[in-house]
C-alpha cells in the first residue's frame, strides 16, 4: 500500500542500540555487552520486594490516579526540592511512563512547530527524536573534546545559539552519551540566558547524582529566576537501576502543570501501577544507597579509561558511558562497531547523536559489565583498529 510518511517523521533517526542489541543476542557467544544503557547492578532489594507485593494488590491494578500515585508524587517533590532548594509539593508533580515519556510530554506542552530547542552535541538520539516529534528543531551546542580529558561545554557557542525561534533548552548533566558535566559557571550562564530570553529549561535529571571524583549536584532550578522556568524530569531507570519498571516523574512550576497534565492524559495516561510505589521506596532510600553505587560506577569508568589509555576518548565526569573517537583511525562508528563485534565486543556507533560529535565516535556503556570483564576491552579495541 502506498504510504506518505508524515512530515513529523522526516528527521526521526534510528538510534542503533536496538540493532546492536539484537546482534549481540544472536551472536551465540560470550560478548562484552557495552551497547545499551543497561546495568547489571541490581535495584534496591526493598524496591524489588515492594514490586512483588504490589502485583497482588487491587489498588495497584488501576488506571487511577491519572497523574500518578500520591506517595511517588510526594517523593518526587521532596527529592527535587532537596536538590534545588525550591519548595515543591505534590501539586507540582505528574508521573510519567519513564523519563523519556516525561521529556516528550514537556516538549509537547511548550514547543510550537518550528521552535528551536537547544541541546548539547552529542546528545542521545532518542532525545533528539522527541524534540522533532514535538515539532521542534534541535539547535546543537558542542561540548569541547580533548582526548583523555573531560568534556567541556562551549559557553561562547551556547550564548550564540539563542535566536528568535529559540523556545527552550533541553539539557542533561551528566550528559548522555558523553558523561560531560556542567559546572557552576555553565549553569550560571544557562540561567542568565534563560531569564534574559524568556526560555524554558527542560532538565533531564536521570543521572544528575551519578557524579565522579567527589562532585556535588548542582540543580539549576535553585538559581535566580529559574524556579518558574525549570521543568525537571526524573526517572527510576539510571539512578535507581529500575529500567524495566518504566517510571518517571516531572516536577514543574504551577503555571505549567495544567498543560503537562493535559498532555500526559492524552498520551500514555499513567505508568505501570505495580511499579510506582516501588519507585517511591527506592527514591526515598536513595540518599543512603547512592554512594556505594556511584563508587562502583567510578571504578568501572576508571577501568575503561585505563584500558583505553593513549587512545582518543573523552573522560566522563559522571554517568554510564564513554566515547572513543574512531575517526582518528580512518573509521566511523558503524565500521568500528562491526570490527569490535568480531573481537567479542558489542558497542554502538554514534551516527545521528550529534553533528560535531556524531559518526566519528563509538560509545562504551560501562554500567553493564564488572571491572574484571572490562579488562577485555583494551586488547579488543586495539585489535579492531589494526584490522583491515
Amino acid at each position: 500500500m502506498p504510504h506518505r510518511r508524515p512530515a513529523r517523521l522526516e528527521h526521526i533517526a534510528g538510534i542503533g542500540v536496538d540493532r546492536m542489541g539484537a546482534m549481540g543476542d544472536a551472536a551465540g557467544r560470550d560478548l562484552l555487552r557495552l551497547e545499551n544503557l543497561d546495568t547489571d547492578i541490581p535495584p534496591d532489594p526493598e524496591a524489588v520486594a515492594r514490586t512483588r507485593a504490589a502485583a497482588g494488590e487491587d489498588a495497584a491494578n488501576s488506571y487511577l490516579p491519572f497523574v500518578g500515585q500520591d506517595r511517588l508524587r510526594d517523593a518526587g517533590a521532596r527529592h527535587v526540592a532537596a536538590l534545588s532548594g525550591v519548595p515543591y509539593g505534590r501539586e507540582n508533580v505528574v508521573i510519567a511512563a519513564g523519563g523519556l515519556s516525561g521529556i516528550l510530554n514537556a516538549l509537547l506542552a511548550v514547543v510550537e512547530t518550528g521552535d528551536e530547542v537547544i541541546v548539547t552535541d552529542p546528545t542521545y538520539a532518542g532525545l533528539l527524536n522527541r524534540v522533532r516529534l514535538a515539532g521542534g528543531v534541535p539547535r546543537f551546542v558542542p561540548f569541547v573534546f580533548s582526548p583523555g580529558a573531560e568534556w567541556r561545554l562551549d559557553r561562547d557557542a551556547l550564548a550564540a545559539s539563542v535566536g528568535p525561534r529559540t523556545r527552550a533548552m533541553l539539557l542533561m548533566s551528566p550528559s548522555m552519551p558523553s558523561g560531560g558535566v556542567l559546572d557552576r559557571d555553565d549553569w550560571a550562564l544557562v540561567a542568565e540566558l534563560c531569564v534574559r530570553h524568556d526560555l524554558l529549561l527542560i532538565l533531564d535529571s536521570a543521572m544528575e547524582r551519578l557524579l565522579f571524583d567527589g562532585r556535588a549536584v548542582l540543580h539549576p532550578a535553585g538559581l535566580p529566576g529559574m524556579a518558574e522556568r525549570t521543568v525537571t524530569v526524573g526517572a527510576a531507570s539510571k539512578e535507581l537501576r529500575m529500567i524495566g519498571w518504566r517510571v518517571g516523574w516531572t516536577v514543574a512550576p504551577g503555571w505549567l502543570m495544567p498543560d503537562l497534565v493535559a498532555v500526559s492524559l492524552a498520551n500514555v495516561v499513567v505508568p505501570v501501577g505495580i511499579a510506582q510505589d516501588a519507585a517511591a521506596v527506592a527514591l526515598e532510600r536513595s540518599a543512603a544507597t547512592m554512594p556505594a553505587y556511584v563508587a562502583e560506577l567510578q571504578r568501572r569508568r576508571d577501568a575503561v579509561a585505563g584500558a583505553l589509555r593513549g587512545l582518543p576518548f573523552g573522560l566522563p565526569a559522571g554517568g554510564w558511558s564513554l566515547l572513543l573517537r574512531v575517526s582518528d583511525f580512518g573509521l566511523d562508528g558503524a565500521a568500528m562497531s562491526a570490527r569490535l563485534l568480531e573481537q567479542g565486543v558489542c558497542a554502538t556507533g554514534m551516527a545521528g547523536w550529534g553533528t560535531a560529535h556524531g559518526a566519528d565516535f563509538i560509545r562504551f556503556v560501562f554500567a553493564n559489565e564488572p571491572v574484571e570483564r572490562l579488562a577485555r576491552l583494551g586488547p579488543a579495541v586495539r585489535a579492531a583498529i589494526r584490522t583491515g
